[in-house]
Formats: structure tokens, C-alpha cells, sequence
């Protein structure tokens, strides 16, 4: 029969040792994406136009200007016109947008201490959704495209 107490089994030390290394990479502070994105959402009662930059230090711009359509059907002509409108105020507006102090965990941007996402990341897929909240209407998730220069795809 072998002596089991010449010496200790390394599996089980090296399983504790997986285990700890991997909480403590999850504790690690998560560095947000850099880039831009921009993207358009429209429904029958709202359109919005949104932009966001995650500069290399962390700084996070975001703008959302919107239009509520609920006062009747549009035509698609008079969508187009809006949209038009509202990416042409984003432009003009976004040398003023001032940093938002967001926080990250890896997935989701919050306001800090906050719970409600405002922003989230999908790093396998490399996809953005901007969270957009308004009064007494639901929250709309605005699906955003990457971009290497804003506007660059409306020229």
C-alpha cells in the first residue's frame, strides 16, 4: 500500500490558485473601449440622434438630442427631414459636450454609485447600446456603429 504522507497532492493547490487569480483579475479595474460611436433610433414616437467618444484616458462624451413624434403619423420624408435635423444639431452642439463621469465594470457604463446603466459593451462583438432615459416614456436602447470620424457616413 503507498504512503500518502510523503507529500501533498499539487492539484488541489493549484485549483486554489486558479480560483484566487481569477478573482482577483475580476476585482482588477476594467478599462473602458476607446472610440467613437453614433447611431439613430426612431419609433412612432420618438427619433433620437446619438454620439459618444471614449477618449484613451477614460473620458466619456455622449449626446442624444431627440425629437418626440407622437402627435401623429410622420411621412417618410418628414422622418428623414427630422433626422436630418437632429444630426445636424448633434454636429453643431458637440464641441461644447463636456466629460461625463461614468463608472465601468467591464460591461455596463453607470453614473457613479448609480444603478441604472447608461451605456453597454459587448466586447465579443464589439458593440455599444446607449441607454436613453426621458421623463415618463420607457427607456430605449440606441444600437451605435462604430465610427473613425463622426459624420463621416452621411457625406
Amino acid at each position: 500500500m503507498p504512503n500518502r504522507d510523503k507529500g501533498m497532492n499539487p492539484r488541489p493547490l493549484a485549483a486554489v490558485l486558479t480560483v484566487l487569480c481569477l478573482g482577483l483579475s475580476a476585482c482588477a479595474d476594467p478599462r473602458p473601449p476607446t472610440g467613437r460611436w453614433e447611431g439613430v433610433y426612431e419609433d412612432s414616437g420618438v427619433i433620437i440622434a446619438a454620439r459618444l467618444e471614449i477618449a484613451a484616458n477614460g473620458k466619456v462624451r455622449v449626446s442624444a438630442p431627440n425629437a418626440i413624434t407622437s402627435e401623429g403619423p410622420l411621412s417618410p420624408a418628414d422622418r428623414v427631414n427630422i433626422v436630418q435635423q437632429l444630426e445636424s444639431r448633434l454636429a453643431t452642439s458637440w464641441p461644447a459636450v463636456e466629460p461625463l463621469p461614468l463608472e465601468f465594470d467591464g460591461h455596463v457604463f453607470r453614473k457613479p454609485g448609480g444603478v441604472a446603466p447608461q451605456l453597454e459593451w459587448d466586447a465579443g462583438k464589439k458593440r455599444m447600446t446607449m441607454i436613453y432615459y426621458s421623463g415618463n416614456r420607457n427607456s430605449v436602447r440606441v444600437a451605435l456603429t462604430s465610427v473613425g470620424e463622426f459624420g463621416a457616413s452621411k457625406s
